[in-house]
């Protein structure tokens, strides 16, 4: 009876463990954000957010996981914040108490850190996590590197993917900005209002890395991360309030707002991927693609027409205003794809164009500009490339390299559906 005792009790500490796990993904971007707030320091808020997950391991097994646990973890990280603050100030022998919020104090905060948040204009605390990551005294790569690493919570794997580096070359990047920060004896605070245009490009890239992860994830079981998506999209629209006349800030907004739009018919009812020429556009949603367009006028007005985004938002614009897949204007899509080339050249943008150029002009001329990116550096080991090239062999009745092609980049996917799929596309080359 023992023995069973201590299995049950096992098995319940694993299922809240990997409950845990999966809330502590969606949640610790904004513990993180809230810590480093209260405390002006990433360092002690990444620890501090470490004794909050400890904390939550060693209790809720044996007291039961909490009505709303996101409130609970959120609580417990405030605590610590303010104990931690509270000894650093007893710590310097300063008599007056340090409150950190007013509805937890009901008073008011003295000496700098009071001055640190009354000059705060941003006004949410994950999009301060981000500005206060992008400090001008780091490379921007890096700027991006660190904030993806404490917004989005993604892995070291997620942020290569992103930037097409090996993971070795990230992880360095991260470890390297956090001891520039250090060395130079950079405080970990909010810059003020006149401080955010030099500090908005990075900003841009890092909720538009965030939004792309949610919307194909790297890893795991699920094809997308829609919390992800949906915490972008809320920086996003917080972007556009806080910089109005910021045109590519309105043109990441509206390729976020088209994008999200076809997030219900991304799926089927089991969790497996649907396509884009196969997907259900009465599915996608017509008031966010509504919302998409809106915006992307705006940044057409401010003159951002030609802006990275805005591009991109055109390209998704052309999408969404066809009602059917055959009614895309692909031609259109090849010509925006050219000009994205121009002004932010890359070779997903390359690799892009050439499945428009392959739908507009057909899978024979669109191959040898998938052939020839082969050789790019940074799309060794990219399993969309492999999949592209897989698609038009298969279009070619080449199908035993459409076969390899597909096989290929499901080896090289570290997501579990989207390699399912592949595979599934590599068993259909042997149909006639």
């Amino acid at each position: 009876m023992a023995k069973d005792a201590g299995g049950a009790a096992a098995g319940r500490a694993g299922a809240v463990a990997r409950r845990l796990d999966t809330l502590w993904r969606m949640e610790s971007p904004k513990l993180l954000a809230r810590l480093a707030r209260i405390t002006g320091n990433i360092d002690t808020a990444e620890e501090l957010a470490q004794d909050v997950l400890v904390a939550a391991l060693e209790r809720w097994p044996r007291d039961g996981v909490p009505d709303n646990p996101a409130a609970w973890l959120m609580q417990a990280a405030k605590h610590r914040g303010i104990d931690h603050v509270r000894q650093r100030q007893l710590h310097a022998r300063k008599q007056d108490a340090y409150g950190i919020e007013l509805e937890l104090h009901g008073a008011d905060m003295q000496g700098d850190d009071a001055q640190r948040l009354a000059d705060d204009d941003i006004g949410d605390d994950l999009l301060r996590l981000v500005f206060a990551s992008c400090h001008p005294v780091l490379p921007m790569e890096s700027r991006v590197a660190l904030a993806l690493r404490l917004l989005g919570g993604l892995s070291t794997a997620e942020i290569a993917r992103a930037f097409l580096q090996p993971e070795p070359t990230i992880a360095q990047r991260i470890v390297r900005a956090k001891r520039t920060l250090a060395e130079k004896a950079v405080a970990f605070e909010v810059p003020r209002k006149a401080e955010l245009p030099e500090r908005v490009e990075a900003v841009l890239e890092v909720v538009y890395l965030v939004f792309n992860e949610g919307y194909a994830a790297t890893s795991g079981e699920d094809w997308m991360r829609p919390a992800l998506c949906e915490e972008a999209l809320r920086l996003g629209r917080v972007l556009v309030g806080l910089l109005p006349g910021e045109a590519e800030a309105w043109g990441l907004l509206a390729l976020m707002e088209l994008q999200a739009s076809r997030i219900p018919a991304r799926t089927r009812a089991d969790g497996t991927p649907v396509l884009l020429p196969d997907q259900d556009r009465a599915r996608w949603d017509r008031l966010q693609i509504a919302r998409g367009l809106r915006a992307l006028e705006r940044a057409r007005r401010l003159g951002g027409a030609d802006g990275p985004y805005a591009l991109q938002a055109a390209l998704a614009a052309c999408h969404a205003r066809a009602h059917r897949s055959e009614d895309t204007d692909w031609a259109a899509i090849a010509a925006l794809y050219a000009r994205l080339m121009v002004v932010a050249p890359s070779p997903v943008v390359a690799l892009n164009r050439a499945v428009a150029v392959s739908r507009a002009e057909g899978a024979a001329v669109a191959l040898p500009l998938v052939d020839a990116l082969q050789d790019e550096a940074r799309l060794r080991g990219y399993a969309p490339l492999h999949a592209v090239r897989g698609d038009l062999l298969q279009q070619l009745q080449r199908r035993d390299e459409a076969r390899a092609a597909f096989e290929h980049a499901a080896a090289l996917t570290g997501n579990a559906r989207e390699r399912a799929l592949l595979l599934a596309r590599a068993a259909s080359c042997d149909k006639v």
